[in-house]
């Protein structure tokens, strides 16, 4: 097979041809390696080539509903068992730090017929919407190399939009997976807290903030996938309803007439491109000709305290991250970035008491929601209120670093937090993308569908945000927009 006959498949398209002999899985993989050997010097999203695992498990027998095609997994607790599982971390990667065992969701997806071939590139620990690691330098956008594919699941984005493999492992935890969805020109689901699992050796990450899912180009390989990992494992916290049906089935029937209620303001007051707007736009006028309801509006809550408190989450989950690295690889500052050492300095000078509070006012943040979804079936805002940005845009500026710097230095982070410069660096960053991290707090599924590219040729998706349990009806509207106006044909030049 050549990769312009490869590249008009999806994932469940090549299992078809596996299954009825007209290809091997041997020779898929082949396919996928020639295209990442291809295209990954200019994109650097394959950080870590795992062939000859991959061409040894090509050759055994394999079974199950995507028995044979090839993938990536995100380098960032999408573990396998005796592979490199750096994090984007520079102390970790200098340790060759390897996996005991494969993650569950590895070993789900490998009980599938998957056969994963390496793994892909991400900031460090996850923490950005960009994917420009030091450890491992930044992951580039196929639509426009100068550009980020976005973060922090940035490298298996840029790999599935070129086309090297139809699905690839992401996570989610403040908009991973949308946002890089929205940049690379995918469809990007991610699914509701609990839903898909973290073991086995833990079972929920951020007080279930973040899940683990995958990035396609089809909604019917999303659906495919998700039913291939849902449900609970061995220690879940709590277990979580299964859904009525498969969300294979689910993708294939038609949603309804549906109520949504749409805003292209940014919930924090910062500036929304016009480009973000006309997405939202386009989204809204093809809604309306498929017979839905479409108005607009938005949930009342304080989007501004929400967005605090989940980097307050965020600061603490970094800073229990450096701790756990220090111990694991013996390394001292040295082996992380300035901006996770600042991030990890402000979870350790955050009291427990307003750790406490800020987790208790998600409940405030969810009446809402469910206030507004009384009302409408979904939310649909941008995903990004930018594009796509440049490589090193959302650098932090040489002041701010030596503002860091000398911070760290002192201990003085708790008279920083006092004078306002946290929020205010935070908002500068979250300017990028002020919609996403409400669903994550919420920990309702929300998806970025890919409806819209701008006059510079650069993909920008629109975001719709459901209610608990709703991703089967996410899938549905999903698949009935990518038959309206389909989008898998779309593939950048690279």
């Amino acid at each position: 097979m050549k990769f312009e006959e490869y590249r008009k498949f999806d994932a469940i398209g090549l299992a078809e041809l596996v299954s009825k002999g007209e290809v091997t899985a041997s020779e898929l993989l082949e396919v996928a390696i020639a295209r990442a050997e291809a295209v990954n010097p200019a994109l650097n999203g394959l950080i870590i080539p795992l062939y000859d695992m991959a061409r040894k498990r090509a050759t055994s027998p394999l079974q199950g509903p995507l028995a044979g095609v090839p993938m990536l997994v995100k380098d960032l607790f999408q573990e396998i068992g005796g592979q490199p599982d750096y994090r984007g971390n520079k102390a970790r990667k200098k340790q060759d730090v390897r996996a005991a065992q494969d993650s569950t969701l590895v070993a789900r997806w490998k009980s599938a017929g998957l056969v994963p071939f390496g793994r892909t590139n991400t900031p460090e620990f996850g923490a950005k919407g960009i994917t420009e690691p030091d450890s491992f330098g930044p992951a580039r956008n196929p639509w426009n190399p100068q550009h980020t594919p976005g973060g922090s699941s940035g490298g298996s984005a840029a790999m599935v939009a070129a086309g090297v493999v139809p699905v690839a492992g992401a996570n989610d935890g403040g908009g991973s997976i949308r946002i890089p969805a929205a940049c690379c020109g995918l469809f990007g689901l991610k699914p509701g807290r609990g839903r898909t699992p973290w073991g086995p050796t833990f079972t929920e990450a951020m007080h279930g903030i973040a899940v683990n899912h995958a990035l396609t180009r089809s909604v019917r390989d999303s659906a495919l996938m998700l039913d291939i990992v849902q449900g609970d494992e061995r220690g879940s916290l709590f277990h979580i309803a299964p859904p009525a049906q498969s969300y294979a089935l689910a993708a294939r029937e038609n949603p309804g007439r549906l109520r949504i209620g749409f805003s292209t303001r940014s919930p924090l007051g910062t500036e929304v491109d016009a480009e973000a707007v006309k997405a939202v736009e386009k989204t809204v006028a093809l809604l309306r000709d498929l017979g839905h309801e479409v108005e607009e509006a938005e949930p009342q809550m304080d989007a501004r305290q929400m967005c605090m408190d989940w980097l307050t989450i965020w600061f603490g989950q970094c800073a229990a991250e450096v701790d756990e690295v220090k111990e694991l690889t013996g390394c001292g500052d040295d082996g992380f970035e300035l901006d996770t050492l600042g991030i990890a300095a402000f979870g350790r000078a955050t009291p427990a008491h307003e750790y406490v509070k800020c987790q208790g006012r998600w409940q405030q943040y969810m009446i809402a929601l469910d206030h507004f979804l009384e009302q409408y079936d979904f939310w649909l805002t941008p995903t990004l209120a930018l594009p796509p940005a440049k490589i090193g845009a959302m650098a932090t500026p040489p002041l701010q670093q030596a503002g860091l710097k000398m911070v760290l230095k002192l201990g003085a982070e708790k008279l920083l937090m006092k004078t306002g410069m946290i929020e205010d660096m935070a908002m500068e960053n979250f300017k990028y993308m002020p919609f996403t991290q409400f669903a994550n707090v919420t920990g309702v599924p929300a998806m970025s569908v890919p409806l819209h590219w701008t006059d510079a040729g650069l993909p920008l998706g629109s975001q719709f945000v459901g209610t608990h349990g709703d991703e089967g009806k996410l899938l549905a509207l999903a698949a009935q927009l990518e038959e309206a106006a389909p989008w898998f044909d779309k593939t950048p030049d690279a």
